[in-house]
This record gives structure tokens, C-alpha cells and sequence, in this order.
């Protein structure tokens, strides 16, 4: 019975030990408090300036160059696909003679 006396003490005082050991919490942080209005005024932002173009002549050029390079090439792409898309229209209409021309070959009965 004593040993569990004993036993009991020490749990209780290793218990109190640790709760007393440990660090008391920081205080918390106090909120910003707004500045005073007797600072000098603020001002509103200024609008951003447009920007200029370079002074360089030759990159509008090299540019322009480029677009009319690309419109070239896509009118040609557009021809190519138009003659393809006629050249499609007109195979059904010459199957369609030659399906007529087997009927026609064929024997009569």
C-alpha cells in the first residue's frame, strides 16, 4: 500500500512539475493603429502615358512585308482548296456518266 502511496505522489508531482515547467504564451500582438491625418496629403496615382512608337523605319516595314507575305500564302492555300473542292464536285458528276454509259452498254433482255 505504501508503494502505491508512493507511486501516486510521484505521478501527482511529476504532473504538477511539467504544468508549472512550462512557457507562459507570448501576449498577443496589439492591432496597427491608423496614422494621424495631420501628415501631408496623398495624392492620386497619374495615369500612365501612352506608349510611343520606336523610331526605327525599318521594323513597320519588315512587318508589313511578313503580312503580305502571309495573305499570299493563304490566297494561294484558298485557290488550292477551291480547285480541290471543284475538282470533287465534278468526279461524282463524271461517276455518275459513267454509270450512265454502263446502263446503256448494257444488254437488253
Amino acid at each position: 500500500m505504501k508503494k502505491l502511496s508512493a507511486l501516486i505522489a510521484v505521478l501527482f508531482a511529476s504532473a504538477s512539475i511539467t504544468v508549472f515547467a512550462q512557457a507562459t504564451p507570448a501576449t498577443p500582438a496589439k492591432p496597427a493603429e491608423p496614422k494621424s491625418a495631420t501628415g501631408t496629403a496623398t495624392k492620386p496615382a497619374t495615369p500612365a502615358t501612352p506608349a510611343t512608337p520606336s523610331a526605327k523605319s525599318e521594323s513597320p516595314s519588315k512587318d508589313a512585308k511578313k503580312d503580305e507575305k502571309k495573305k499570299a500564302a493563304k490566297k494561294k492555300a484558298d485557290d488550292k482548296k477551291a480547285e480541290k473542292a471543284a475538282a470533287k464536285a465534278d468526279a461524282p458528276k463524271s461517276a455518275d456518266k459513267a454509270a450512265a454509259k454502263k446502263k446503256e452498254d448494257a444488254p437488253k433482255k
